[in-house]
């Protein structure tokens, strides 16, 4: 949007002119999806699994934080999930800023359960009538594993935490595809539809304004002209 444009604002300055919220900033939350690792290559249900980066994951990784650094400079932190392909994505954005990663667990990735590592067909196959209701209902959980509410209050509580301690700045906050639709979802005020129609590339960037009355400012989804 350029309505802020008018005033001559730019930035955080232009979404807040253009949103009547006169000299309010924002605080800016720039999402980024961790590089590919060997279960996203084969498409796999990949939650609490720990696999590394693969080499195109890390070429990827690399690209994402030159970008972030170009147009992020003056973030002030980088907050990451503790899983490897997050952390390491978020590494290679602290090389790019000079900045250290903070780990925050309430961004890690749903737990599938003992549906991790499997396809969407063999979890089907395994479990069809858990899978079937788990894709319409947001409180069904896979066996042994985590629903989408369960990670929605997850994630909705650190995001809260986040932006009441980092208020007003922009954070990188490196982490997987649900906790980053979650955020979205939340700032889109969307339903839970969202989760299943919503497409996030691997190191895709998504870039959120937060504001201190409620409201917010959806800037950037799934970009990813960086990449390799």
């Amino acid at each position: 949007m350029s309505g802020g444009g008018a005033s001559g604002a730019t930035g955080k300055d232009a979404a807040g002119a253009w949103t009547g919220r006169g000299e309010a900033v924002p605080t800016r939350i720039v999402l980024l999806r961790h590089g590919q690792s060997p279960l996203s290559v084969e498409r796999r249900y990949s939650g609490r699994g720990n696999p590394e980066l693969t080499e195109l994951g890390q070429a990827q990784a690399a690209a994402a934080a030159a970008a972030v650094a170009a147009r992020y400079p003056t973030a002030a932190a980088i907050v990451s999930s503790p899983l490897a392909r997050a952390a390491s994505t978020a590494g290679a954005v602290a090389g790019a800023l000079g900045l250290p990663v903070e780990v925050d667990d309430g961004f890690i990735e749903t737990d599938f359960g003992s549906w991790e590592g499997l396809t969407f067909r063999e979890a089907a196959g395994r479990d069809p009538e858990v899978h079937r209701t788990w894709l319409g209902d947001p409180s069904v959980a896979p066996p042994e594993g985590e629903s989408f509410d369960d990670v929605e209050r997850r994630v909705h509580t650190a995001l809260d935490e986040l932006l009441e301690r980092a208020a007003g700045s922009t954070i990188v906050l490196v982490s997987h595809v649900t906790p980053i639709k979650m955020i979205l979802k939340r700032a889109l005020d969307a339903g839970p539809s969202l989760l299943f129609r919503l497409h996030l590339d691997l190191a895709c960037l998504s870039v959120v304004d937060f504001w201190s009355d409620g409201g917010a400012s959806v800037r950037l989804v799934n970009e990813t002209s960086y990449l390799p």
